[in-house]
C-alpha cells in the first residue's frame, strides 16, 4: 500500500493512510466526484476525515488538480517517458498494482495514439495469491507433463490470478514457461521487471498482442509451456495451433460461464472445439475464494473436481 500512497497527491495520501489498506481492492478518482473505494465488503465513499461511508454526499470530493498532481508522481514529472504504456490506458507500479487512466483519446486514422485531459484514475491494488491454484494442478498435472488447459470464469473471477499460480508452480516445478502479457496482468511488469512471482524459468514478453508473441517466443525462448490470458480472436486460434504443433503446452483463459456458451461463439468454438485444450476448467468466486465449480477433459465429459 506505501507504494500506491507515495503516488497520490499530498492531501488524497494523507486521507488515506487513515485507513486499513488490507481489504482495499480499488481507489477510483474522478475529478469533481467522490472518493470512491471498492473492498472486500463492498463499495465505501471515502470522507475527508479518512473514515468510510455508504453515503455519497459524505464522500470528499476529489479535485482535477489532485488528479494531475497523482499523475505527475506516477510518472516521476515526466508523463512522455509511459507514452505507450498511456496509450493502452494503464501503468503499471511497482508492487504489481496498477493504474488505469482516461480522458480524452488522441486519435490519429482508427487508433489511439494517445490521452490528454486526464480526469478520472482506477487504482487497482495487487493481491497476489501464492498457492491458490493447488487445487488446479491435479488436473493440469499429467505425469511428467501436463494438460493443454482452458481456465474459464465470468470477470472478476479470478482467471488471471489462478493463472499467474499456475505459471509460478509449473516454472518452479521445472518447465520453461514463457508468458505472453498483453495487458501486463499476469507478471505486473514495472520497466521489464516481474513485479509478481511467475517463477524462476518463466520469460515474460509484455505489452505484445498474444498471437505476435506466441509465435516470437516460440522463435526466441524455446518455451515447454505457453501462457496467455483472455483468448478469443482468430489469431489466437492460429498462433495457439502452432504453438501445439511445435510441441508446445498451452495454458490460457477465456471469459464465459459454461463450455456450451464458449462453442457457441464464433472464434471461441473452433478453439474449444479443436480438440487443441484436454481441459477445461471452470471457475466461480464465492465469499471472495476462487474454486473450481467444474472440470472437463478435452471431450467435454465432467471431470471428478
Amino acid at each position: 500500500m506505501e507504494t500506491v500512497l507515495k503516488i497520490l497527491a499530498a492531501n488524497l495520501r494523507t486521507i488515506l493512510r487513515k485507513l486499513d489498506a488490507k481489504n482495499i481492492f480499488e481507489i477510483r478518482l474522478r475529478a469533481e466526484k467522490p472518493l470512491l473505494l471498492h473492498t472486500m465488503s463492498g463499495e465505501y465513499f471515502v470522507t475527508g476525515a479518512g473514515q468510510c461511508s455508504r453515503r455519497a454526499e459524505s464522500g470528499y470530493i476529489v479535485r482535477k488538480n489532485e488528479i494531475c498532481e497523482t499523475m505527475e508522481y506516477i510518472s516521476n514529472y515526466s508523463l512522455y517517458a509511459f507514452e505507450e504504456e498511456v496509450r493502452q490506458g494503464y501503468i503499471t507500479l511497482p508492487g504489481g498494482h496498477r493504474v488505469g487512466i482516461c480522458g480524452k483519446a488522441v486519435i490519429e486514422g482508427r487508433q489511439v495514439r494517445g490521452m490528454k485531459y486526464i480526469t478520472c484514475l482506477n487504482i487497482r491494488l495487487a493481491h497476489p495469491v501464492t498457492g491458490c491454484a493447488d487445487g488446479l494442478m491435479r488436473h493440469i498435472k499429467a505425469g511428467d507433463g501436463i494438460h493443454n488447459t482452458l481456465i474459464i470464469a465470468p470477470p472478476g473471477c479470478g482467471k488471471t490470478t489462478m493463472l499467474r499460480d499456475v505459471v509460478r508452480q509449473l516454472s518452479d516445478g521445472g518447465k520453461t514457461v514463457g508468458v505472453v502479457d498483453e495487458r501486463s496482468e499476469i507478471a505486473a511488469c514495472s520497466m521489464g521487471i516481474p513485479q509478481f512471482d511467475v517463477g524462476m524459468r518463466t520469460d515474460v514478453l509484455d505489452c505484445c498482442p498474444k498471437a505476435e508473441g506466441m509465435l516470437l517466443l516460440i522463435r526466441s525462448m524455446a518455451p515447454e509451456v505457453i501462457a496467455v490470458d483472455e483468448i478469443g480472436k482468430e489469431e489466437d486460434f492460429y498462433a495457439l495451433r502452432h504453438a501445439v504443433h511445435c510441441g508446445c503446452k498451452l495454458l490460457a483463459t477465456v471469459h464465459g460461464e459454461e463450455l456450451s456458451e464458449l462453442r457457441a461463439k464464433p472464434g471461441l468454438k473452433e478453439i474449444c472445439g479443436s480438440g487443441i485444450f484436454g481441459r477445461f476448467l471452470i471457475l466461480s468466486k464465492k465469499d471472495g475464494k476462487i474454486r473450481i465449480r467444474e472440470a472437463r477433459d478435452g471431450e467435454g465429459r465432467r471431470l471428478c473436481s
